[in-house]
């Protein structure tokens, strides 16, 4: 209790910091009523850290507070950013970054209050006219050879979130050395360092030619043209979730070639609450329920949707009984990844310097598809920046032919640096009009990998954990996984333990060896003598630790698909249970 009541008392007296004339009027309102109130927890959850400015940027919830997103957080954000941007290229006076947001409540005024910031510290800002996809930022800072750019967005996190993801001259978000230079700045502004009063001459908005050249780029994502031609009235519905792909999406659809784009009226309205969802995020099934009625109307090949940024997609296809059946991450992962590889060859497309990228959470499957086809795959850190980092290190020597991670992102071209849903969209639809040109669905191509290549069936389970408390628990979870490892995983035994955080691996017999990875990271892995692989990490930008499970299993028929996922699915609650995740 002492500690609490001490803990109250220092949010109390950071809130009251907050009660000064440089914060307006609402602000210092919303503080007040969280000070008067008898229950503190809002105020604790509201003062008790500064929401971190990590290696993506920024990510929470929206309000009052240094543990919330809003203008002033955002501005001191900024402010350190534009001085290390300034630092980074000492004596240029031609400095410029892109600027853009999504359809989330308070993303204009976030980019408003960012470009105003940037320009007043002498930094030509590139603002977006609206909102536009997360893939468009990245591709217009490398367009326009800027040396950064923002994009306010939380992604797919639920509505009462925003965020601010922070990238640098390669369209990448930041990585070593810069996001910890861009830390340490941040951490040194305070709310009176901020210019807030922008340079109006320094800022030109951007918008319609740009998309117009990103389009044009999004087509180097196609493999095979006449394929798009032959099936052209491939039947298609297609959701934006409220949010920024509502005009791109369909436009890059119909450049490639596709005439029966069918959208979801009631969710092509931009609306940052997201009245038709209960979360904005392609990994849950409830988020395409509106997608497949309007498919089952009209008899529908295949339903995608985009999440409210449009880097991530999902993917419904139709299984034998006609019924709608729901791509995973790792699905659609490997699906991609098979078709680019099997088109690209069979087109004599394939020179041999070519390389694929998957995060080491993301299904072991894609590892046979390359190693069976002769193509190097790589892997990586979860985060989009480490699949762009590998394609900046080998840029001119080794050609980047795709990458993708669990979590529904990827990217099949490199004109862009982070998951880009606009590109995938159109290159998972020229794979359905390839399936239908072989008399065969999504659903039917993916029956195929798995009866050529195993089957595999992966679980994320989430362990929420919210505030102070919850941030302990779960460093304390990571702690107890350290110190004891498993020994065996529902029934299996583990013959492999890498922690990314040590660099080190050590195997069965006890010999320890370095893990080759371009940075440490706060992840456990345990690899089983039955090919089951366990990941464990907490996640850098929701407050929960996850798990990611992948079993294998031998199939024999396509009509066998199901009993896999039922004998999978026991072993993953068997494998809950020896974790105690139940």
């Amino acid at each position: 209790m002492e500690n609490n009541a001490e803990l109250i008392l220092q949010c109390e007296e950071r809130a009251k910091k907050w009660l000064t004339p440089s914060f307006d009027e609402e602000t210092q309102k919303q503080v007040r009523e969280m000070l008067e109130n008898e229950d503190k927890t809002d105020l604790i959850d509201a003062f008790y850290r500064d929401l971190e400015f990590g290696t993506g940027g920024l990510r929470g919830i929206m309000g009052a507070g240094t543990n919330r997103m809003n203008k002033y957080i955002v501005g001191m954000a900024t402010q350190g950013f534009a001085n290390y941007i300034n630092k980074a290229f000492p004596g240029r006076n031609d400095l410029s970054v892109v600027v853009g947001h999504d359809c989330r409540n308070n993303g204009r005024m976030f980019a408003e209050t960012v470009a105003d910031i940037f320009s007043a510290n002498g930094i030509k800002v590139y603002l977006f006219e609206s909102l536009r996809p997360t893939p468009e930022i990245s591709f217009a800072i490398r367009q326009l050879g800027c040396q950064a750019g923002v994009n306010v967005t939380a992604s797919h996190n639920p509505r009462e979130y925003n965020g601010y993801k922070a990238y640098w001259d390669d369209g990448a978000q930041v990585l070593a050395p810069h996001d910890v230079g861009i830390i340490d700045e941040v951490n040194k502004v305070t709310i009176d360092d901020v210019k807030f009063e922008g340079n109006k001459e320094l800022i030109e908005i951007i918008g319609g030619e740009m998309d117009w050249d990103y389009l044009q780029a999004v087509k180097e994502a196609m493999v095979d043209q006449d394929v798009i031609l032959r099936q052209k009235d491939l039947n298609i519905v297609y959701s934006p979730m409220h949010g920024t792909g509502r005009v791109i999406i369909p436009e890059a659809l119909r450049s490639w070639g596709f005439q029966n784009i069918h959208v979801v009226p009631e969710q092509m309205v931009i609306d940052g609450n997201f009245p038709t969802v209960v979360s904005p995020n392609p990994e849950n099934p409830e988020a395409m329920t509106l997608g497949m009625k309007l498919g089952t109307r009209l008899n529908a090949d295949l339903v995608i949707a985009s999440d409210p940024d449009a880097d991530r997609l999902a993917i419904v296809c139709r299984n034998p009984k006609g019924e709608w059946e729901i791509l995973n991450g790792n699905q659609t992962c490997m699906m991609f990844c098979w078709y680019i590889i099997a088109n690209k060859k069979k087109l004599g497309q394939l020179k041999g310097n070519e390389f694929l990228v998957k995060t080491i959470v993301t299904t072991e499957l894609i590892r046979k598809i390359a190693d069976k086809n002769g193509v190097e795959l790589r892997d990586c850190y979860t985060g989009f920046k480490w699949i762009a980092n590998e394609i900046r290190q080998s840029e001119g020597v080794n050609k980047y032919i795709g990458g993708g991670e669990e979590s529904f992102g990827f990217l099949p071209f490199d004109k862009v640096r982070d998951k880009d849903s606009p590109a995938s969209i159109c290159l998972i639809c020229e794979i359905a009009a390839w399936a239908k040109d072989n008399g065969k669905t999504l659903y039917d191509l993916l029956m195929d990998i798995y009866l050529e290549y195993g089957f595999s069936k992966e679980f994320t389970v989430n362990v929420v954990k919210p505030g102070k408390t919850g941030a302990d628990a779960i460093k304390q979870m990571m702690t107890d996984f350290r110190n004891n490892p498993p020994k065996e995983l529902g029934g299996s035994k583990v013959v492999l333990w890498k922690d990314f955080q040590k660099l080190e691996q050590t195997a069965a017999d006890g010999s320890k060896t370095p893990i080759d990875m371009p940075a440490t990271s706060n992840v456990l892995q345990w690899f089983c003598d039955d090919d089951t692989k366990v990941s464990v990490r907490p996640s850098g930008t929701e407050p929960k630790i996850k798990f990611y499970i992948e079993v294998k299993n031998t199939m024999k028929c396509a009509n066998c698909y199901d009993r896999c996922n039922e004998e999978g699915m026991e072993q993953i609650e068997a494998i809950k249970k020896s974790l105690n995740l139940d």
